[in-house]
């Protein structure tokens, strides 16, 4: 009989930890697997209402913040190297490093919440929601425009509503250049819903990560478990990877758009 059978951390209705890890892997692979159908479900739709309306989304996508996309992008990608070093010091059985990457990563997820929040709550001020705030915002601004001397819509609040409005004084739907209020919307419900669920996914992740550490601290996860931190890692990795979808989709469409 192996060693490995007698482990405290082999559980009963497996043979060896081998037959373990292999299980744990294969669990994990089969929901990432659920997973990639969501979001391709989303991101299918969105490419399809981006073909179609290409000059709405770029206008809409423009008015994005782009540098905080990019520093989270940052944020991700060095918060997979340091679970890719937590993996490792399991491997180790270096329980201080793997304490140490744990909560770097934890950290760098952490950060990437917190520039996402301070972003969230920069669009909301400026009324750039879908719904009656956006389409509120934006016909208070057609009227003002309007009846307004023909140099004011030099000097009008810098929120996308009035930049939308005053881009479109003159024109009616269907004109050349007529950037749809409507269909920037639609853009917006696709920025909120998929970054959103991007976000929860992230803060489940944060929270199996503290997990990992007070497992750590307790000293449940020795060398011969390091898988335990691995399936974790798996799925940390394909929130990042999602995130490298995520951003050139929503944040870089418009990126060519200069705003007003």
């Amino acid at each position: 009989m192996s060693a490995s059978t007698h482990s405290p951390v082999l559980k009963h209705h497996f043979d060896n930890l081998e037959q373990q890890h292999s299980a744990e892997r294969l669990g994990m692979w089969m929901f990432l697997a659920t997973e990639v159908l969501f979001f391709s479900g989303l991101f299918v739709a969105y490419t399809v209402y981006r073909y179609l309306y290409p000059a709405d989304f770029e206008f809409a996508s423009s008015h994005l913040i782009l540098w905080i996309a990019g520093l989270n992008t940052g944020l991700l990608i060095t918060s997979s190297l340091t679970m890719t070093f937590a993996i490792r010091a399991a491997q180790l059985g270096d329980r201080p490093a793997l304490l140490r990457h744990l909560l770097a990563t934890a950290a760098l997820g952490s950060a990437f919440m917190g520039f996402k929040a301070y972003e969230y709550a920069t669009d909301v001020e400026e009324k750039y929601v879908p719904g009656p705030m956006f389409q509120a915002e934006y016909d208070r601004a057609v009227e003002e425009l309007t009846h307004a001397p023909k140099d004011h819509a030099e000097s009008h609040p810098h929120n996308p509503a009035w930049d939308l409005a005053a881009r479109n004084l003159g024109k009616t739907y269907g004109d050349p250049g007529f950037i749809s209020p409507q269909r920037v919307q639609l853009f917006l419900c696709f920025y909120y819903v998929m970054t959103g669920i991007h976000g929860i996914h992230i803060l489940v992740g944060i929270g199996c990560i503290l997990w990992l550490v007070q497992q750590t601290y307790a000293g449940k996860i020795p060398p011969e478990n390091y898988s335990t931190v691995e399936v974790v890692s798996l799925y940390w990795h394909l929130v990042d990877m999602i995130w490298l979808f995520l951003m050139p989709l929503l944040y870089l469409a418009g990126a060519g758009m200069k705003s007003h």
